[in-house]
């Protein structure tokens, strides 16, 4: 599993739900350990996603950062040959 948490909103725009939702899903996998979880884990799996969704706006709100209805609107830099190779492997250098 990749090591970094990559940044999931752009810092001078509003945030969007569904990029706190993408951020949330980002760290319940890092945090869990699974991609996707069981079907017996399935619940708690996406109620975490939605408690740390719901954590995370009240904490942009709370620095002044907007949160507006939406979809993921993050598209991250095309990744070089070199990393997306690394990527695809599983594994990642530095860290």
């Amino acid at each position: 599993m990749c090591r970094s948490i990559k940044t999931l909103r752009r810092p001078e725009t509003a945030a969007t739900t569904g990029e706190l939702e993408a951020a949330a899903r980002q760290y319940v996998r890092k945090i869990s350990g699974y991609r996707t979880p069981s079907a017996r884990n399935a619940e708690a799996f996406e109620a975490a996603i939605d408690e740390i969704a719901a954590a995370s706006s009240r904490l942009l709100e709370t620095f002044g950062v907007a949160v507006e209805e939406g979809p993921d609107r993050w598209t991250p830099r095309a990744a070089t040959p070199e990393h997306a190779h690394e990527h695809a492997a599983g594994h990642v250098h530095g860290g």
